[in-house]
């Protein structure tokens, strides 16, 4: 049961890393997850937006970025345009503003097969756990073969489970990105 316990915790760990990299695909609506994983320079250390500042959506096209301290926007404002996040950040005084442009057709489809493809590497990385899962089941000699073959077919159903909330996720992404 251990080796079953391992494999749906390593699929899990598998779709909620790629829960957090959709958060970074644009889809044309201003996402505070866009600036989730940026690297400030500040204090002499990198940091994440997140950690600097708050990031709110006042309009469904525009992020605004409010450092705690304000001598940090000019350095996130840098941060941004060297990200290359295709969105140029507008410094006010102590806020950074980041429009959203809307996206033509080309980058809608680009977006949609980027969510596409990351969808299935997800789904070949959970297979791998399902492998590595069934390699140590047969490994264990302590298992009968009624043993094996019961405790294969929960990891099978482990794997279906996941792959599912991975297309799930995926759909749902290519949704946002198709609706806007």
């Amino acid at each position: 049961m251990q080796m079953i316990k391992e494999a749906e915790e390593r699929m899990k760990a598998v779709v909620d890393f790629f829960e957090e990299e959709l958060k970074n695909i644009r889809t044309g609506r201003a996402n505070p997850g866009m600036v989730d994983n940026l690297k400030v320079e500040v204090y002499g250390t990198q940091m994440r937006v997140l950690d600097i500042a708050t990031v709110s959506v006042p309009e469904p096209m525009q992020l605004l970025i409010a450092p705690f301290d304000a001598q940090n926007a000019a350095l996130i404002g840098k941060a941004i345009e060297k990200a290359n996040i295709g969105i140029m950040p507008i410094v006010e005084g102590n806020i950074v503003r980041l429009n959203i442009p809307p996206m033509d057709k080309e980058m809608r489809e680009k977006m949609t097969r980027q969510v596409g493809e990351m969808a299935e590497q997800t789904k070949v990385k959970i297979r791998q756990a399902r492998k590595e899962a069934n390699d140590g089941i047969k490994a264990d000699k302590e298992n009968s073969e009624d043993d094996r073959k019961h405790k294969e077919k929960e990891v099978q159903e482990l794997t279906d489970k996941f792959c599912k909330i991975a297309d799930d996720q995926a759909h749902k992404k290519e949704n946002e990105i198709s609706t806007i």
